[in-house]
């Protein structure tokens, strides 16, 4: 069974082109689970489902999972369920949805794959038996412009309750996949499709190179018995034993360097050896206790030019541990106001005299930087995240301006520190930590001698254009 190094090996070999296309099932194959049971368990806890549905979607899983039947009775169920409904709302429910569940189950080394796809030139596709909603915002996020799945009838902006079309399950998928073959003048002998149900059979058929991936027990035989090709990806974090105790014990390691700093400082009356000595040892502690090595290219521009801003891309919680243990010594932070009052931030907060800022409120933002300006000014360095908050996935966000401009101000360098995958070890909003190897790139200081207001705009592009570089080319 090849890994994932080979499958991409396979496709950066592969013809360049848009005429050869990269079909890709959602739900099992891009994301680790359904995205109908999401939305459904969403519905659940808001008490958005009634008796009848709840009954009848039960029995229709059953027969689904256990008996083998299509799924087009359950699509029926959720459809009709959402009649009357604007498609306003709707569109509006599959970004939460994305954003609270959906995000933290793409597989990452899918997103590989897709990359590597799209670095070729190959038109990628999402083909799949879910409704529209529920593949949109991961299509947008994955960078994918094309999308065949099971639409909604929608008349005059409110769903009738109805399928507009096939129900793009089995052979229907299949057909979905030549009609837009013949369409958009895709070679499909040439062409990549990625399943993993025995449903998916026809449609991984259709290509020249049929690749399951996490193939269920049917697709498997027949895989073996047709010489496809299969792998298994690395499936995002799970609840575990292993993985609630190291989290603990993580956490426990902070609060010891934080105590550890706190009692140093006060006995030497020095604020900055208790900042140190909590930074130093509390992250040291804590990504130790939780199973994580860090592999930093660049390290020395950590060192380079001080004092500093340091910008990083913000997946997680994580990420204050990690500019900690990066950091160590003679530096503070800017963090959103909310954060003044959390149990476990507000004591670091308070000891290194982060700068709380409101982010709503850009007048009070800036006077609130004020304190971090004079602080480069007189030698501590400074650490801040341009998005202004964790992206629920390893995509980029839109950079803002802030640190461009305490930067200028202050008359320091900006040092970008590119966080490859925080997010995988600890989710965007989760609290448990996984075990594994971090990979950071500190990149060259960029200076800002010279700066003016408006080059601001050109900057924060030039500088996040190095991020998606960065990004894009991390050796594997």
């Amino acid at each position: 069974m090849p890994d994932i190094d080979a499958l991409v090996a396979e496709i950066e070999t592969s013809p360049e082109g848009p005429d050869i296309a990269a079909f890709f099932d959602f739900d099992g194959t891009l994301i680790d689970g359904y995205s109908a049971v999401a939305y459904f368990k969403d519905r659940l806890l808001a008490r958005d489902v009634g008796t009848n549905e709840l009954l009848s979607s039960l029995v229709e899983s059953v027969n689904v999972e256990v008996r083998g039947r299509d799924v087009h009775r359950l699509v029926e169920i959720g459809v009709g369920a959402l009649a009357g409904r604007s498609s306003e709302e709707i569109d509006k429910m599959g970004e939460r949805l994305f954003r609270k569940n959906i995000a933290q189950m793409i597989y990452p080394e899918a997103r590989m794959l897709v990359a590597a796809h799209q670095a070729r030139g190959h038109t990628v596709v999402i083909a799949s038996s879910a409704l529209t909603f529920q593949v949109e915002a991961a299509a947008r996020d994955l960078g994918i412009d094309d999308i065949l799945c099971t639409r909604m009838e929608v008349r005059d902006g409110v769903l009738t309750g109805f399928v507009d079309g096939p129900i793009l399950w089995g052979d229907a998928k299949a057909q979905a996949v030549r009609d837009f073959a013949d369409a958009r003048g895709i070679d499909l002998t040439r062409s990549f499709a990625y399943g993993n149900g025995a449903e998916d059979l026809p449609y991984l058929a259709t290509v020249g190179n049929p690749r399951p991936l996490n193939p269920a027990d049917g697709l498997a035989t027949a895989a073996a018995e047709r010489n496809w090709p299969t792998a298994r990806l690395t499936r995002p974090q799970h609840l575990t034993p292993e993985l609630v105790v190291r989290s603990l014990a993580a956490y426990t390691g902070v609060a010891a360097g934080l105590a550890a700093g706190l009692g140093l400082g006060l006995v030497n009356r020095d604020r900055r050896t208790a900042v140190e000595i909590t930074a130093s040892v509390g992250s040291e502690l804590a990504l130790a206790a939780a199973g994580i090595t860090m592999d930093v290219r660049g390290a020395e521009n950590l060192w380079a030019a001080r004092p500093a801003v340091f910008i990083f891309n913000h997946q997680s919680q994580l990420d204050v541990i990690i500019m900690a243990a990066l950091l160590r010594s003679d530096f503070t932070g800017v963090a959103k106001k909310e954060l003044k009052t959390d149990p476990m931030f507000a004591p670091l907060g308070w000891l290194a005299d982060v700068a709380f800022i409101d982010r709503a409120n850009t007048a009070e933002a800036r006077k609130a930087l004020e304190p971090a300006v004079e602080a480069l000014r007189h030698g501590r360095s400074l650490a801040m995240a341009p998005e202004g908050t964790r992206s629920a996935t390893p995509r980029l966000g839109r950079f803002k301006k802030g640190a461009f401009h305490v930067a200028m101000q202050a008359g320091v360098p900006l040092v970008p520190v590119v966080i490859r995958n925080a997010g995988e070890l600890m989710p965007s909003h989760g609290v448990l930590i996984s075990s594994g190897t971090l990979d950071v790139a500190v990149l060259p200081p960029v200076p800002t001698d010279g700066w003016q207001r408006d080059d601001i705009d050109h900057e924060v592009e030039r500088v996040r254009d190095m991020y998606l570089d960065t990004l894009a080319h991390w050796p594997r």
